[in-house]
């Protein structure tokens, strides 16, 4: 079980975009002058990194993407196929650095000794979004990877008023089948059954849900698709309306199937805002 792991806590999703000829968007998108890269800035809010990306536009824009990273910690300032689809669909972006916090209610001492991730960014991320922006919830919409995809999720479950929209590429649903490896994680719970009892699947509202969710996950991904297909059939036997791709491959659990799965993800995010008010 988890022979990725090393690669997972490494970082080596800084692989380059699957150009292959069958995803022609995706090819021409990663070939061209990457000047979409240019859009994004730096800032810090309470000594944490944030990278925005504001898209080039006459107009107001469209709504804008809360996005969580991986453990790995990869923004996506240096990502041109994801600059490209929030310039194309208007979306600002505002990418945190949650460290390998999990983005979960609970205290992280690597984060913060007191605050917990999630709590962080309803009253300090989300704050600077709508002074910045004028764009308040539900009109945030939430993207994620990896760790940062069962973020979004966990986000979105425990306050789907405010986040009906989200979308998880690869969400990191079982983690606490990593309990016992020596990262942050083991100082967040006493115990695997503790971690467990925190994971989405336990802890979804039959009544409270995101109306626009969708999550996919490479069949590939040997670490984490078990999970994901859990969560996909408790959802639909809960009778709770989502979107799911559990079938299209390519890459496994790296930053070749999170950019493949790109424009799925945001076209769900810029079509549900335009359903949202």
């Amino acid at each position: 079980m988890f022979k990725n792991l090393r690669d997972l806590l490494q970082g080596t999703g800084k692989s380059k975009p699957d150009n292959r000829s069958d995803d022609l968007s995706l090819a021409e998108i990663a070939s061209g002058d990457h000047a979409d890269l240019s859009r994004w800035t730096t800032e810090s809010l309470d000594g944490r990194r944030v990278d925005i990306f504001i898209p080039q536009s006459q107009t107001p824009p469209a709504g804008v993407v809360l996005f969580l990273h991986g453990h790995a910690g990869i923004l996506l300032n240096e990502n041109a196929v994801f600059s490209r689809l929030f310039q194309q669909h208007q979306l600002v972006a505002v990418c945190p650095d949650g460290g390998q916090s999990w983005w979960l209610d609970v205290a992280c001492p690597a984060f913060d000794a007191e605050q917990s991730a999630q709590h962080w960014l309803r009253n300090s991320v989300v704050p600077l979004i709508e002074r910045r922006f004028a764009v308040t919830p539900p009109k945030i919409a939430l993207l994620g990877v990896s760790m940062g995809g069962q973020g979004v999720l966990q986000l979105a479950y425990r306050y789907p008023s405010d986040f009906p929209v989200v979308a998880a590429i690869s969400p990191a649903v079982d983690f606490n089948q990593l309990y016992g490896s020596g990262i942050p994680l083991d100082s967040m719970f006493p115990n695997a059954e503790a971690a467990r009892q925190a994971t989405v699947v336990l802890n979804l509202q039959p009544l409270a849900w995101p109306r626009h969710q969708f999550f996919c996950c490479d069949p590939a991904d040997i670490d984490w698709f078990d999970g994901v297909a859990r969560l996909g059939m408790k959802l639909s036997s809960s009778g709770i309306l989502h979107e799911r791709d559990l079938e299209t491959t390519g890459g496994g659990h790296a930053w070749d199937y999170f950019n493949r799965m790109a424009e799925k993800s945001i076209r769900h995010i810029a079509d549900s805002l335009r359903k949202v008010y």
